[in-house]
């Protein structure tokens, strides 16, 4: 199901909830990082715990697993967004952005804010008063990139690998 549609350079684009036949494209957007490429493999003999992510993903009523398609129906950008009921703030409900990425040959030509301005209006509609997000801490044009849209860096984030 479309979700929404962004007309732009090399468009249209159709963003829509990600279904288990994009696995692959997802993956391979994941590897296409500097960051992320040793740890992601987009072999098809190592989908089996990707495809068992994305249908605990896909079945959970607080998470939203999107891609977007080119006009030849390719994959080249994704993001997932995560609904998180909280306590603090007076209870307030929080959107959280994680694995926004956008194909190497469209970065620059606003999809990527238009991803993220949709993911926002998701929020809002679902009750959130905060959006958030992270992004590792040599990535400084997404920096850039997140300020640019009105995000703050205004917290420190801490990972424990298990």
């Amino acid at each position: 199901m479309t979700e929404a549609v962004f007309d732009l350079p090399g468009g249209p684009f159709t963003l829509r909830r990600a279904r288990a036949e994009d696995v692959a494209a997802i993956v391979g957007l994941l590897a296409d990082d500097q960051l992320r490429s040793a740890e992601e493999s987009t072999a098809a003999e190592d989908l089996a715990p990707y495809l068992a992510a994305f249908e605990a993903i896909n079945e959970a009523t607080d998470q939203l697993l999107v891609v977007v398609d080119d006009p030849a129906g390719q994959v080249v950008a994704t993001q997932q967004l995560t609904v998180l009921p909280g306590l603090a703030r007076s209870g307030a409900t929080r959107l959280q952005i994680e694995a926004v990425r956008v194909s190497a040959a469209l970065r620059g030509n606003g999809l990527g804010s238009e991803m993220l301005t949709w993911a926002v209006e998701y929020g809002r509609g679902r009750g959130c008063r905060l959006v958030q997000l992270t992004s590792d801490a040599s990535r400084l044009d997404a920096h850039r990139f997140y300020e640019r849209l009105g995000f703050a860096s205004s917290h420190v984030g801490f990972k424990l690998l298990l």
